[in-house]
């Protein structure tokens, strides 16, 4: 560049050296400034990953020992009322203990930085979390069924269903409260292992609250198979909730399409469409909370690698700006 040429190889009087020079120091003042904004905005994307990290850490623990509480004062309402619906109720809570210590775990090893043998880095042992605790789902289901049948042609008398009635609901609140603790927490993160063990506990809310208006109705009728029809009510709700929560995590871990990701690169692409030919071959595949796409660019033959390559860093680049957990790799070539 001509400002870097000795003055005197240049046929220049002292005022354009002058200029000269003071352009070359602007230049450089300006491109200094901007490696500022550049480290100041990872140390700042650092220092959120970070944040994230231990939000989700706290969440978790969190959820551990309310889950532990709340099973003993689910259990203490079934030892009150010796109901079989409340015994469920207080079984899922064991799976709820689980699937929390799983998750804990899940988000230690998630935090990982990418190593020689996991080069995408380690977050989708968050979706095999979330997996595994549906699984876990169903299996409690499946003990609550056992446990109903083995109730429902003989009908165990039912004691002080008012008092377990209460005991169970302030267990309940401290459900609904974790729930909605993990729902804004994997939110704020992207975790898919939080939002997985929230949406469990808040399914675990509604079944209790089932649970209650059927016990409230056999203690007005003095229908007392009513313990165990709800008993399976519930499990059935519990079956829907593990299955939805298998499928969802075995469509990530198969690298399902992340159509709301593919949309906004085909909008950017879109903005430059007069800088390029055609693109195809978009894909996109989620990574706990990242998704990494690829596509294949055509651009005009006779552009220079440099133009070619400055293109596609604009593209990625304002996709980053757009969508921070999208990375985008383009392939560049020639027109078929």
């Amino acid at each position: 560049m001509d400002f870097l040429y000795p003055l005197d190889s240049i046929n220049v009087t002292d005022g354009n050296a002058r200029q000269i020079h003071a352009g070359s120091s602007l230049r450089l003042s300006i491109i200094s400034r901007l490696d500022e904004i550049i480290q100041k905005g990872q140390h700042l994307k650092a220092r959120d990953n970070r944040l994230a990290i231990m939000e989700k850490k706290q969440a978790a623990v969190i959820a551990i020992f309310c889950g532990i509480a709340i099973f003993g004062i689910k259990l203490v309402a079934y030892f009150i009322s010796n109901s079989v619906a409340l015994l469920s109720d207080a079984l899922e809570s064991i799976v709820n203990i689980a699937a929390s210590g799983l998750m804990l775990f899940s988000v230690c090893v998630s935090e990982r930085a990418p190593d020689s043998s996991h080069k995408y880095g380690h977050e989708k042992i968050e979706d095999i979390s979330s997996l595994v605790e549906g699984i876990f789902i169903i299996i409690a289901a499946l003990l609550i069924i056992h446990a109903a049948a083995g109730r429902l042609f003989e009908s165990a008398e039912l004691f002080k269903l008012d008092f377990a009635i209460g005991i169970s609901m302030f267990a309940t609140a401290l459900n609904a409260g974790l729930s909605l603790l993990l729902i804004k927490t994997a939110k704020s993160c992207g975790s898919t292992a939080l939002e997985g063990d929230a949406k469990h506990l808040f399914s675990d809310v509604i079944s209790t609250v089932g649970v209650w208006m059927g016990l409230f109705v056999a203690q007005l009728t003095g229908w007392g198979f009513l313990d165990s029809v709800l008993a399976f009510v519930v499990a059935a709700l519990i079956v829907r909730m593990g299955v939805g929560i298998v499928l969802k995590s075995s469509n990530r871990l198969m690298d399902q399409s992340c159509i709301a990701e593919e949309a906004k690169i085909i909008e950017i692409l879109g903005r430059h469409s007069f800088q390029f030919i055609d693109f195809h071959n978009l894909k996109t595949r989620r990574h706990g909370n990242q998704v990494f796409a690829e596509l294949h660019l055509s651009v005009n033959g006779s552009l220079s690698v440099k133009v070619a390559h400055d293109l596609t860093d604009q593209l990625e680049e304002e996709l980053k700006e757009e969508q921070p957990n999208v990375t985008l790799t383009i392939h560049v070539e020639p027109p078929n």
